[in-house]
């Protein structure tokens, strides 16, 4: 009895611990945190949420975190016990590139159940912080160095420090009017400016290749210095002539000297300080002119930023604003070079590449057609060729003519649109004409007309030479008689046609008489043909056979 009171006692000890360690903490369960937001900007993580009514009070919150390869959940650093609403987990080593997955839970004499936050990968989550902003004044122009997002060993923006584009705005601290630039890189400088006035700004990151847009940094605001005795100079441009490129500025005093520095614009996208890097021009240091000449191949091809600065021996100007030098897009083509060889009736022109005076050729990577110009030397009438080949052939000419050519290249891109000077005029006699082809072709016409004559001329030979020397033998006069066409025809005949006897009706004698008599003066006559003919054979037959036919008529009438 006393062990069934203990077991039932338990029994309700147990069923009821649960409602008695809520009451404990006020008689209510805790719930979940609400509202839970990750904040990645660069490589900073930070954790917020809301509380829940429930959990005002000695209530501290936990985070566990887990990722792809993980099975289990990790206590996440930095975010434990938590007694705030927003907790920082950037020390935590993440690949910034793997999806995680974050929980939370409020946490008291008891706990709330686990809350889920939706998965991310942090370089998708992550956004551009501002950039860090340094200033130099001059008396008419603001110089601004950027340093990228984050930190030097921010692992968030290692691959993409050197792709980061910037944009700015720009005010004069009396006026509220503002300037955008756009698409700056992390040194930039701003010029005609006043001085001694100060001017504010604020500048924001972007990452284009990412479509990222960062947000604007803090305000820097910096006043211009006094005006500089010397003006920096202006209006740089880059020209060619005779094949060289010609620097030229525009300055307001005379005697003055002039240096000229380059810089790749490559550069200017790598963060940094680049002051010490820019070169100068052989050919254009301490010149006293407003141009310096110098040859195409001091550049390779590339991008470069030119600067300017003036001296009059004490003092010197600030550098003037730097310009762009792109060697593909300002260079000008050079004409090109070709060699002609004569033909009979047609020249043949081989074009090469420009070279420079050092017997050089010259590099370009961009497509090229040419514009071929030709004449007679005795006329001013020009025609034009424009071919893609480097090997042209001009068909159709003279022989024993002439002829003068120049040409120029033209740039098959539209965006360079770029055309030569014409080459140097080059002039080629062409060789004698076609004769032997003409004569070709007469002889083949010539025989094709004497071929009738000739083949029939052939036939009379040969029918002479077969008379002479190869007689036909020919039968006698009888046999060819004897099977004449007649005797022949009646001889194939006489197998298909039956034989009929011919018969006489006599009415009276004196008819026989008569017929007696006219046989015998037929006789008498035939027998006369046959003394003077020269074949009397054939028609002594005949007669011998119509007498016997007349005599066996008679005979049976008698």
């Amino acid at each position: 009895m006393m062990v069934t009171l203990l077991g039932a006692t338990t029994l309700v000890l147990v069923t009821l611990a649960p409602w008695v360690l809520s009451a404990a903490a006020g008689g209510k369960n805790l719930k979940s945190p609400q509202k839970v937001e990750v904040d990645v900007i660069d490589d900073n993580f930070i954790l917020r949420w809301n509380r829940s009514e429930e959990s005002v009070g000695n209530v501290t919150f936990s985070f566990d975190y887990q990722k792809p390869e993980m099975d289990n959940w990790i206590k996440l650093p930095g975010c434990q016990n938590m007694t705030s609403t927003k907790c920082n987990f950037s020390s935590l080593k993440l690949n910034i590139y793997d999806e995680i997955k974050l929980r939370i839970r409020a946490e008291k004499e008891n706990t709330s159940s686990w809350c889920e936050v939706d998965s991310f990968t942090p370089f998708r989550k992550a956004q551009i912080g501002p950039p860090e902003v340094h200033l130099e004044a001059e008396d008419k122009a603001i110089v601004i160095y950027i340093s990228p997002p984050g930190t030097e060993d921010s692992v968030m923006w290692a691959l993409d420090r050197s792709s980061f584009t910037y944009s700015l705005v720009i005010w004069k601290n009396s006026s509220s009017v503002e300037e955008r630039i756009e698409n700056i890189y992390s040194r930039h400088k701003i010029s005609k400016l006043s001085p001694e006035t100060t001017y504010c700004l604020k500048v924001k990151a972007a990452l284009l290749t990412s479509r990222k847009i960062g947000v604007y940094g803090p305000v820097h605001c910096i006043k211009t210095t006094v005006e500089n005795e010397l003006p920096p100079p202006e209006n740089i441009e880059v020209i060619v002539q005779n094949q060289n490129y010609v620097l030229k500025w525009d300055y307001t005093y005379a005697n003055m000297t002039f240096q000229v520095q380059w810089l790749h614009a490559f550069l200017k996208r790598k963060p940094g300080n680049h002051l010490y890097k820019w070169k100068q021009i052989p050919d254009c240091e301490n010149v006293t002119t407003t141009q310096c000449v110098f040859p195409p191949n001091t550049f390779q091809k590339g991008i470069y930023l030119l600067r300017v600065q003036a001296s009059d021996g004490n003092n010197t100007s600030f550098w003037s604003e730097e310009i762009k030098f792109d060697t593909e897009i300002q260079a000008s083509l050079l004409p090109p070079v070709f060699n002609i060889r004569s033909l009979s009736d047609s020249l043949h022109i081989s074009i090469g590449a420009p070279k420079w005076s050092e017997n050089k050729p010259v590099i370009q990577d961009y497509p090229l057609i040419y514009e071929i110009l030709f004449w007679e030397n005795t006329s001013k009438a020009e025609r034009k060729i424009i071919k893609k080949k480097t090997d042209v052939t001009i068909p159709n000419l003279k022989p024993l003519t002439v002829y003068c050519v120049k040409a120029r290249a033209h740039s098959m891109d539209e965006k360079l649109n770029k055309s030569s000077v014409f080459s140097d005029v080059v002039c080629e006699e062409t060789k004698s004409g076609n004769t032997s082809k003409i004569w070709l072709i007469i002889g083949i016409f010539t025989v094709l007309l004497a071929l009738p004559f000739v083949i029939y001329a052939v036939k009379v030979l040969l029918r002479c030479i077969n008379y002479v020397f190869f007689p036909s033998l020919k039968p006698s006069s009888n046999i060819d008689e004897y099977f004449s066409e007649q005797s022949l025809k009646n001889l194939l005949l006489s197998t298909s046609e039956e034989q009929i006897e011919k018969c006489l009706i006599i009415e009276n004698i004196s008819t026989i008489a008569t017929v007696e008599e006219t046989n015998q003066t037929d006789e008498d006559h035939k027998k006369y043909s046959s003394q003077t003919s020269e074949d009397s054979g054939n028609y002594s037959n005949e007669d011998e056979s119509e007498n016997k036919t007349s005599e066996e008529l008679q005979q049976d009438f008698i």
